[in-house]
């Protein structure tokens, strides 16, 4: 029976006993440490996640949101017919307006949807307000009516009100926009984004010039056809009647729709848009 080591064992006491003992604690001290070390990051990393709250951009924090850019306007009256309206006048001439589905696409879906039920063909313009604009649409022809469809919601838009512009009337109501729009005579940048800007006049606007005053006009111009230009309605007039100048006409910085020529730095659109 090997005894030898147990009395060796057994023979280890006082001082050296103590040594041994401590030599032992301190290795294993040193095995477990870096085990202790990474349970406790991990308990310190899964408080943090669980309490931290990560902090929210705001106000001048927040990276700044590039304007969207809008389409330019198409002038060219042999392009995307399915957007050209033709507002045949009673004064004997045809006005082209570019709609444009990319600032108001519901709007625009509804002028197309009322033209081609023949909505507005006899309709008047009511209001027209000299150095403002002409407002029609309204069947009755006092400016409180609209067609039999649901009202539209807003589409307020960058794009700004100047000479030529087409948007939608309204009430007080944002949402209140159905069948009347406006067509604008001089720039009136105040109107931007509380109406729906859906189109420009590309085409003829000393026509638009030339509807009558008045709200309502004594003898006030009227709608006789209005037609999407991709369905090839022939004009209501064959020979247009030749227009007297107006004071807007006169006055008025011209336009693509007023027949003036453009630069090539302006990009088809002498207003910049």
């Amino acid at each position: 029976m090997p005894i030898g080591r147990r009395d060796e064992f057994v023979g280890l006491t006082g001082p050296i006993m103590l040594k041994v003992l401590a030599s032992a604690a301190l290795a294993l001290s040193l095995a477990f440490a870096p085990a202790v070390a990474t349970a406790q990051a991990q308990e310190q990393a899964q408080t943090y996640t669980k309490d931290a709250t990560a902090p929210k951009i705001t106000g001048q924090d927040a990276a700044p949101t590039a304007a969207k850019a809008l389409p330019p306007i198409d002038y060219d009256l042999t392009h995307d017919l399915d957007n050209i309206l033709y507002l045949d006048l009673s004064n004997g001439q045809r006005v082209a307006i570019r709609l444009m589905p990319q600032w108001a696409p519901q709007t625009v879906e509804r002028i197309k949807t009322l033209v081609r039920q023949g909505f507005y063909d006899g309709i008047i313009f009511h209001r027209v307000i000299d150095g403002f604009m002409a407002q029609t649409g309204d069947p009755t022809g006092t400016g409180e009516g609209g067609s039999s469809l649901p009202d539209l919601k807003a589409e307020f838009n960058d794009e700004p009100h100047v000479r030529g512009t087409v948007s939608m009337a309204r009430a007080d109501d944002p949402n209140s926009a159905n069948s009347q729009f406006f067509i604008v005579f001089y720039p009136h940048l105040t109107l931007d984004k509380k109406y729906t800007n859906f189109g420009r006049v590309i085409s003829n606007m000393a026509a638009v010039d030339a509807i009558h005053r008045g709200e309502p006009p004594s003898d006030p111009t009227y709608i006789a056809q209005a037609s999407i230009a991709s369905d090839h309605k022939p004009p209501k007039f064959s020979a247009p009647e030749k227009l007297p100048q107006t004071a807007a006409t006169a006055t008025a910085a011209p336009t693509p729709a007023d027949g003036a020529a453009l630069s090539q730095s302006e990009g088809g659109d002498s207003e910049g848009h």
